[in-house]
């Protein structure tokens, strides 16, 4: 389907007939942004139904979401998750004076 939006995009564009400066310049314009429209037109279509999968997935996951969150509170009173090398994760809670110290090391930007 993208083939097929980008293919009248280029048809469009190259089969305007050359008329006078200001009207090639318009007329590009306005193919141009019809162009554009049909592309984002078949990019939403085709992403519809990934985008009604992950609003449904969503829908789902809210009230486990809030649980979660219910029992965790501040994930800033967190260090950063770790693998073991038996292939658990654990995730350390900070102490106090880590959690006033503001020069945290543990995020690398």
């Amino acid at each position: 389907m993208k083939h097929l939006a980008a293919l009248a995009l280029v048809a469009s564009i190259s089969v305007t007939p050359a008329y006078s400066q200001d009207n090639d310049v318009e007329e590009g314009f306005s193919l141009m942004e019809e162009g554009a429209k049909i592309l984002l037109r078949s990019l939403l279509q085709e992403m519809e139904p990934a985008i009604k999968d992950l609003h449904g997935f969503a829908q789902e996951m809210a009230p486990v979401m809030r649980e979660l969150q219910g029992m965790i509170g501040d994930i800033g009173l967190y260090h950063l998750p770790e693998v073991l090398p038996n292939g658990d994760i654990i995730i350390r809670r900070k102490t106090p004076e880590e959690i006033a110290d503001p020069n945290d090391d543990d995020v690398e930007i």
